[in-house]
């Protein structure tokens, strides 16, 4: 009975320690360090709508925009409830046929020579929110065609918009389309 009284008792104290105590502090050190952070990374407009996070990728489908890479959440694209890759391998039929479906989705816009993966498959996540630099210029042509401007000044855009490697060191350099699109509408 002792080691049942002490086991709770533990319990108790290690659930108010972890559970509470400690979530409270980080989330105050995070308050206090980075706020934008801390509360979602979200861009706003001028008069302090939220457009979206820089963190979550956000469905564009529309040619003056540019698209993002896929995303693998269920019900609709870029549910961050359902984050989470597919789980199908690179040999099973139903994944094949998807990325199948998004090459030819690409082609059909005018997209010529090769398609980067990133293009045609989700991440593990399915939020994504970056595309590689070459899948930005990939789009370039479309995306100056429907908004009626020339090639080099999307292009510019784009190479404003790259973001280098995280520390100098890890990762590839990326684009963030959400930032890119906003950047495109204001010009």
């Amino acid at each position: 009975m002792k080691d049942i009284k002490s086991a709770i008792l533990l319990f108790i104290i290690l659930t108010i320690i972890c559970g509470g105590i400690y979530p409270a502090i980080v989330t105050g050190v995070a308050y206090a360090l980075f706020p934008n952070q801390a509360k979602g990374s979200f861009i706003t407009d001028k008069a302090g709508k939220e457009l979206g996070s820089s963190l979550i990728g956000q469905p564009f489908s529309d040619p003056k925009y540019f698209w993002p890479r896929p995303s693998a959440t269920s019900d609709f694209g870029f549910n961050a409830m359902a984050s989470g890759g597919s789980n199908a391998g690179p040999t099973n039929p139903d994944y094949l046929k998807t990325v199948g479906d998004r090459v030819k989705a690409l082609r059909d816009t005018g997209v010529t020579g090769k398609i980067p993966a990133d293009l045609a498959q989700a991440s593990a996540s399915g939020l994504d929110p970056h595309i590689t630099p070459d899948s930005a210029l990939l789009q370039v042509p479309r995306v100056a065609k429907a908004r009626g401007v020339s090639n080099e000044i999307v292009i510019k855009a784009v190479e404003h918009s790259i973001e280098g490697r995280q520390l100098g060191f890890m990762g590839t350099p990326r684009v963030n389309v959400l930032e890119l699109n906003l950047m495109l509408d204001k010009l």
